[in-house]
């Protein structure tokens, strides 16, 4: 057992390209750079071997932080959905209203 519990499974997977695996491959691409400047050799021709694996890792970390935060949104959608069930007279409808009856009639000055 990881970090997600069997119940994650159920979830549809996150896409490859999301948000968390771009930062931190970037991130680890930036590691890769700063580590080849500190050792003062070319940033970007130096290591690629190294550039690569870091920019693999930081997007496998990416990818899992992606899907540990669905779990953990959809677990809480779930547990809030079933206290609005369970509870039903602490979220009663509201009477709707159109437009019209919540503005205050227009009356041009001439």
């Amino acid at each position: 057992m990881g970090l997600l519990r069997d119940e994650a499974k159920v979830l549809p997977p996150p896409r490859i390209v999301n948000r968390n695996s771009v930062w931190l491959g970037l991130c680890g691409w930036a590691t890769a750079m700063l580590h080849n400047s500190l050792n003062r050799k070319p940033a970007l021709k130096a290591g690629f071997h190294r550039q690569a694996l870091f920019v693999t890792i930081g997007w496998f970390i990416g990818y899992h932080l992606t899907k540990y935060e669905n779990y953990t949104y959809a677990k809480l959608d779930r547990d809030m959905n079933e206290y609005v069930r369970l509870h039903p007279d602490q979220f009663q409808e509201k009477e709707r209203k159109t437009f019209a009856e919540i503005v205050e009639p227009f009356h041009p000055i001439h």
